[in-house]
Parts: structure tokens; sequence; C-alpha cells
């Protein structure tokens, strides 16, 4: 059904039964987790973990919170990795949750963050070297995206900024690309998703959109209804 089409007065009231208007205090209905890393001012770098990011071609949308060490980075050098972490490294991300580059601490932190440089030690990854940035990549995130930022602007409500970044490179693990070609395998992927605050992987695969470029990858299943992109 296209997005635009209204929903027969029979159908509302169907629904109206079954649904209760809530106020949720976060909205992330399973996004996947990117460890971004940054440079800092002394030219070290900064890990930080993000759950709002989503891609378009070549563009990387990504949400920060306006005071974190992150946006500041960016604001003055805009060259990032966006490192994806497999569900397995949830404990590596959850290390990284309480802490921050900022010193010191932002006031609306300071109850339950603290200061921490190192923050690829805090949470046992490596820093590898990038080939067209100059911050690293997380050696151990299966998937790193290199990246230049091209755009930041305030969020509609505040405390937040939305960052557009290009990517310039992609690497992946051998393991994770179909052999002889450029797409990553759907069904050796795993990535993390953040879902209302507690961390998933995917689920067993339902199906694959018409325009999928592997239908053949990730073991037999039926076709499902394509989603746009």
């Amino acid at each position: 059904m296209d997005i635009a089409e209204p929903i027969s007065e029979k159908a509302a009231a169907g629904r109206s039964g079954t649904h209760r208007a809530i106020t949720p205090r976060i909205l992330y209905f399973g996004t996947p987790v990117v460890l971004l890393s940054t440079l800092n001012e002394d030219g070290s770098p900064n890990l930080a973990p993000i759950s709002s990011a989503w891609a378009l071609d070549r563009t990387v949308v990504l949400g920060l919170g306006a005071n974190g060490q992150s946006a500041a980075n960016l604001s003055v050098r805009p060259e990032l990795v966006i490192n994806l972490p497999s569900a397995g490294q949830w404990r590596s991300v959850e290390a990284l949750a309480p802490l921050t580059g900022r010193d010191p601490v932002p006031a609306a932190k300071r109850p339950v963050f603290r200061t921490e440089r190192d923050k690829f030690a805090a949470a046992g990854l490596t820093p590898q070297p990038s080939q067209v940035v100059r911050p690293p990549r997380v050696a151990e995130c299966p998937l790193q995206l290199e990246a230049r930022t091209v755009r930041i602007r305030g969020g509609a409500a505040g405390g937040f900024l939305i960052a557009e970044a290009e990517v310039v490179r992609v690497h992946a693990e051998a393991g994770l690309v179909v052999p002889g070609t450029q797409h990553i395998d759907p069904g050796r992927w795993n990535p993390l998703i953040y879902n209302f605050r507690h961390y998933f992987g995917l689920g067993e695969q339902l199906g694959h959109s018409f325009r999928s470029q592997t239908p053949a990858a990730g073991g037999p299943a039926d076709v499902a209804e394509g989603a746009g992109a």
C-alpha cells in the first residue's frame, strides 16, 4: 500500500481498538549501532557509540548529542569512520556507553557519565589505520566506512545535531563478501541492533526485495514483498 493511501473508516475503527497513544522517552525502534571514530584536538582518537544512523546511497546521516565530543570534533575536523559492530560485540559497545571524551563532563551528563580519553582501551578494541581519512578504524568491526562530514545542522527539538557524511571508502571482512562480487552477503552479516535501549541481532531471513542483487545469498527463503530501497 502506498503510504499516502487513505485508510478506510472501517479499517481505522478496527485499529483504534488495539492501539494506545503513548509518549515514550525514546524512539529507537530497532536501529543499527555505530561506533564513530573522530579526532580530538590533540590528534588522539575519540570513539563513541551512536544509535541514530541511516544510509542513502553514499551518504550516511548521523544523529549526535550536541554537547558530545564527536559533535565538537566534527565541527572542526570533518573526517570520521563509521564502524559497524556485529551483534556479538554488544558488550564492547556497552562499555563505551557511560564514557565521554569531554573534560569536564557537561553538566547534563555528570550524574551518569565520566571522562575517558582512551576509549579504545576501555572497550577492549583496537585502532586500525584508515586509508583515506585520519581517524582510525575499529579493527574488530566487520564493516568500516571511512567518511567526511559535508553538512551539520541543529535538530528541530534541540539537544542534538544532524550530520551528513559522504562515504569515501568501505572495508568489509572477507567472509562477509559474496565471492567474485562487491556485495555484502546479508546471510552472513549480523549487525548489532539497538531496540528501545536493548541489544539485539537479526532473526531468520524472511525474504528479499525484488531489487536484491544477491537473491541466492543467506540460504533459501520465500520472497517477500520488497521495500522501496
